[in-house]
């Protein structure tokens, strides 16, 4: 049972991760090898971390009121969100819920390495089926044209193919990228954070 100090740490301490996930987001990075409209922006680290630190259930939670408040504020008709919350959602808990099996480092490796397995792959699967014809439909009118321009980058794309030229030579490129600096990132730093969360309890 938690007393009413660990209680308040606790809502303190998701506050803390995320409001740096919400700040994160804001912070969009263009690479020029990409389309323009994917920006690399870190607000799935504090998440992954939380998971680390305070459980599964605790990670969701930070994503889910990440999601929330950054959602009236978005550039990508809801795509970019839902992508988000999506690839979010299957990395925080893959890698919270092995970590929490087997708390060492070769734990934290080995669930590092699955989550960005699963992040490329949710990635690719959901910017096939979902996002790359909801973002068609919606945001450009089905001007399939339209996007094969926005994609002119991407080598070999054109109409006939652009869902899978764009899904292999963009989606899955840039999500291991993403997911990988992630991955690293939190595997140099969790311990760290971990440190400093005194309460003894987890989701």
């Amino acid at each position: 049972m938690k007393t009413k100090k660990q209680k308040i740490m606790y809502i303190t301490q998701i506050a803390i991760f995320t409001a740096l996930s919400v700040l994160l987001y804001f912070i969009r990075i263009p690479l020029p090898i990409f389309p323009s409209f994917l920006k690399v922006q870190f607000s799935a680290l504090p998440i992954v971390i939380c998971g680390f630190a305070l459980g599964p259930v605790s990670g969701m939670v930070v994503l889910i009121c990440k999601t929330l408040i950054c959602l009236p504020m978005t550039e990508s008709m809801y795509v970019g969100d839902f992508a988000d919350f999506i690839i979010g959602s299957g990395y925080v808990i893959i890698t919270s819920m092995i970590y929490k099996q087997n708390k060492t480092k070769k734990g934290a490796i080995i669930s590092l390495a699955v989550g960005t397995g699963t992040w490329v792959i949710l990635g690719a699967i959901a910017n096939y089926l979902i996002l790359v014809p909801f973002y068609i439909s919606v945001f450009l009118r089905n001007n399939v044209s339209g996007f094969v321009d926005m994609c002119s980058i991407v080598p070999l794309i054109n109409e006939s193919n652009y869902r899978i030229i764009y899904v292999l030579f963009a989606a899955v490129p840039f999500n291991l990228l993403l997911s990988l600096t992630v991955s690293l990132v939190t595997f140099f730093v969790y311990k760290k954070v971990s440190s400093l969360i005194k309460l003894g309890y987890e989701d």
